[in-house]
């Protein structure tokens, strides 16, 4: 896949598996997100945006690093945990990244012990998360990305709140919004928790996107 400096181990797993074109969506958010800047990345459904996610997770975090996340990612529903958890073992096979999901359907004491033992990324829902951080006092201080998948939809459901508590409780992080659309209520939440975030706006194309 050609884009600039992509890690080598990256670059290997994304080969193994097809992926050897960047889509319009890789190609203008990768460096921006490479450099550590706030994004809001607005884009049709089936452009990528879930596959872009992987790619910038892996790129920044290469390797396995402290106990505690370096990356947490929000997505709706125990369904997109597991889609992500699957794209992660493809794009991170040539990696050490310790990737765990949690979801509302999960054993709260069990994620709780196995976090502890020392995992890279966190993939969970709102209330999950929001449960595990209120309860739980994880070390946040190393988290490098907080990143919020399908945004327009989970903020439909009322989890503003939960996010906004979340986002709180890490003091430095790049923090990126994925969506849709851009809602008021993304806007409203980019205010509160986002520092002059880059705006991407993805227009569909006549060429069919690859899938989420």
């Amino acid at each position: 896949m050609k884009l600039k400096k992509i890690n080598e181990k990256l670059q290997k797993a994304l080969i193994e598996i097809g992926l050897t074109e960047a889509n319009v969506l890789q190609q203008e958010t990768f460096s921006t997100l490479k450099s550590g800047a706030d994004c809001i990345i607005i884009a049709p459904k089936g452009a990528g945006k879930s596959t872009t996610i992987v790619i910038n997770v892996v790129q920044q975090l290469v390797a396995e690093g402290e106990e505690s996340p370096r990356a947490l990612i929000i997505v709706e529903d125990k369904t997109k945990v597991l889609e992500m958890e699957t794209l992660f073992e493809n794009l991170g096979s040539e990696t050490n990244l310790r990737v765990y999901g949690v979801h509302d359907k999960g054993d709260l004491e069990y994620d709780k012990n196995y976090i502890s033992t020392g995992i890279d990324v966190l993939i969970g829902t709102p209330n999950r998360l929001n449960e595990m951080f209120t309860t739980a006092g994880y070390n946040v201080n190393r988290l490098k990305m907080f990143i919020i998948d399908d945004a327009d939809t989970i903020l439909k459901l009322r989890h503003d709140t939960k996010i906004i508590r979340i986002s709180n409780s890490i003091a430095k992080t790049q923090r990126i919004i994925f969506s849709e659309q851009l809602t008021e209520r993304i806007e409203v939440l980019a205010d509160k928790i986002m520092v002059e975030p880059f705006l991407f706006e993805i227009e569909e194309e006549e060429d069919d996107f690859e899938e989420e």
